[in-house]
């Protein structure tokens, strides 16, 4: 399986020849980013807010055969049950080798079922820059709890890119002892990966 970091909160998941989009965001709706312009066989949004349902700039491709199994967790963008963003859809992506989850704008504790749920994972995106979502310290807590293969952080705000009120990704990797940097915004999963924390180059800052 392999992932791009495209940006904010939105990943190319690719295996077998077959791609999907994670939470394209709309034209301008995340400051500091280019706009996105990809083609997929599919496209995944965890909920219907610009900086993640941009499915209009994802070229579908047609007759692809997809060796993903997609699982949903229902979940919330906010910690009052979504009275104040609405709801967030997890994603699980399995392709029998290995067993990925983007978990979009994350905004709430998860119950013991739903990380039961999450167990076993060869990969984690998060996001870790909170007002919207989970931040840094309930990020680190959470990826500690699940101990995935790999962590990869998301939906934080850096130098000339991303929300104002959201946090900076050094809060997060300041609370986790396993950090690789990437020059690169790809990355494949193999047995080489396992075991960091990996931050990726966003491929439109």
């Amino acid at each position: 399986m392999n992932i791009t970091y495209l940006g904010h909160s939105c990943f190319k998941v690719e295996s077998q020849g077959y791609s999907i989009v994670l939470d394209p965001y709309q034209d301008g709706k995340v400051p500091g980013y280019a706009p996105v312009r990809e083609t997929a066989d599919e496209v995944l949004c965890s909920h219907g807010h610009g900086d993640h349902c941009g499915v209009e700039n994802v070229t579908r491709k047609q007759g692809g055969v997809s060796p993903f199994t997609v699982e949903t967790i229902n979940t919330w963008h906010d910690d009052q049950q979504g009275a104040l963003r609405g709801p967030d859809t997890i994603h699980i992506l399995d392709d029998g080798q290995c067993r990925l989850a983007h978990l979009g704008d994350l905004g709430c504790e998860l119950t013991p079922e739903q990380k039961a749920r999450l167990s076993g994972l060869t990969a984690l995106l998060i996001p870790v820059g909170g007002y919207y979502t989970i931040d840094a310290a309930q990020a680190a807590k959470l990826a500690g709890e699940l101990s995935p293969g790999l962590v990869i952080p998301m939906h934080y705000r850096g130098d000339g890119f991303g929300y104002d009120v959201i946090g900076t990704l050094d809060q997060f990797t300041a609370l986790r002892d396993d950090v690789k940097e990437y020059t690169s915004s790809e990355l494949e999963l193999t047995p080489e990966t396992a075991n960091q924390t990996a931050v990726l180059k966003p491929q439109n800052a």
